[in-house]
């Protein structure tokens, strides 16, 4: 080993820490995009599904009667501190729920979309491989 060069520590493996640990993000997945349904959806009902999706993937949607958003912006939302215009005069909120959804997903080796809900509003798909 050459001076000033480091070998870092093995950390044990604990797959029943990790199942835990992907359970908890999972259910801040769900809880922030439950927030913006409630927050953003146009205070009307909110609608949660779950289904399994092509190659088995869990699915989960949560779709609102809000607004929508804007075609251009569904990829947008999705990074840390943006806000669609007019969302930032709204109470709470800083614009990182979603992006920390995404994360999550992608943690998972999963993804999540915008997509515009039949009669008006969002739904946000979750989908993650199955166990």
């Amino acid at each position: 080993m050459a001076e000033g060069e480091h070998v870092a520590a093995a950390e044990p493996h604990h797959p029943e820490r990790q199942h835990v640990d992907d359970e908890r993000l999972l259910r801040r997945a769900l809880r922030n995009l439950l927030e913006n349904a409630r927050r953003y959806g146009g205070g009307g009902e909110i609608e949660v599904t779950t289904a399994r999706a092509e190659g088995g993937a869990a699915r989960l949607a949560v779709c609102d009667r809000g607004p929508g958003v804007p075609e251009a912006l569904r990829e947008r939302i999705f990074e840390p501190f943006y806000r669609l215009p007019g969302h930032a005069e709204q109470a709470g909120g800083v614009g990182l729920g979603l992006s920390l959804v995404r994360q999550i997903a992608e943690r998972h080796h999963g993804s999540v979309t915008c997509r515009p809900r039949e009669g008006g509003g969002s739904c946000f798909v979750l989908e993650v491989p199955a166990a």
